[in-house]
């Protein structure tokens, strides 16, 4: 990400916030929060989730993982208010409540795995899976649209992406997987994540203020991750706007096999 990319995003903060916010956090580190918020605000904007797969990747070079994870939430959320209208009326809460109740269970257990988490192993193992499935979803040859396992894998998948929720903002990975295989226009496939994440979000952040993950180091990255967020997911909502539904679905799968490849190989 070139540096007119993050001047571009700093003209949201007047100089003399940041040199109050320099008495907090270095230069080097506000630069990194501002592209993880610009990159994760993007690709949230256009796919209706993914800041936290974005984000983390370039927090935890400059964040301890409970801050970076913290700051996901909430930047995701952020991220998923301003664009849910946009899907509103596409939301089937029939595809949501199975995934959704399971999931709220899940986002607890998530948060108190957070601090006994090895951030190298995990970022590897999520790698592993987003490489995986995204590979043979973009090389199959025509889509899938299955109800294999009905209510019961819907439940589970929710409560896995609860506890990642929890664990580090992460509640897409799984139901993107599970949206592919039940099949669905973008604007139905989208409406399900973006109202199971900003749920699972939510109950998230409630879960990290109350172990006292929402410390000091946290509001001050907010700060300087607010704006470049709010003004990278709109930016991706335009472009989402203009894709067609095999596009959609394309750059959904290609923005899972890059973070995935990210992931491993910022662990290698």
């Amino acid at each position: 990400m070139g540096a007119e990319q993050f001047m571009g995003a700093e003209q949201f903060m007047a100089p003399e916030q940041f040199m109050g916010l320099e008495q907090f956090i270095g230069s080097e580190q506000i630069i990194v929060v501002l592209a993880g918020a610009l990159a994760g605000g993007l690709v949230n904007g256009l796919t209706g989730f993914g800041t936290s797969i974005t984000a983390l990747g370039i927090w935890l070079y400059a964040l301890p993982p409970t801050v970076a994870a913290s700051l996901a939430v909430i930047c995701s959320i952020v991220s998923q208010l301003q664009t849910l209208p946009m899907v509103w009326r596409a939301i089937r809460w029939r595809r949501v409540l199975p995934l959704l109740v399971p999931g709220v269970v899940g986002v607890p257990i998530g948060t108190l795995l957070l601090p006994h988490i090895d951030p190298r192993l995990f970022k590897i193992g999520i790698g592993c899976f987003l490489v995986a499935y995204p590979s043979y979803a973009l090389l199959r040859r025509r889509d899938i649209e299955s109800d294999w396992g009905g209510k019961a894998v819907d439940g589970a998948v929710g409560f896995g992406g609860g506890v990642l929720g929890g664990l580090a903002g992460l509640p897409g990975v799984l139901p993107v997987v599970w949206s592919d295989i039940r099949g669905g226009s973008k604007e139905q496939r989208r409406g399900v994540l973006q109202a199971f994440n900003t749920a699972i979000l939510l109950v998230a952040l409630v879960s990290h203020a109350i172990s006292g993950l929402l410390n000091r180091q946290v509001a001050v990255d907010t700060a300087v991750a607010f704006p470049a967020t709010v003004a990278a997911a709109w930016s991706g909502a335009f472009i989402y706007r203009r894709l067609g539904e095999h596009g959609y679905q394309r750059a959904v799968m290609v923005l899972l096999l890059c973070a995935g490849l990210v992931l491993i190989w910022g662990n290698r």
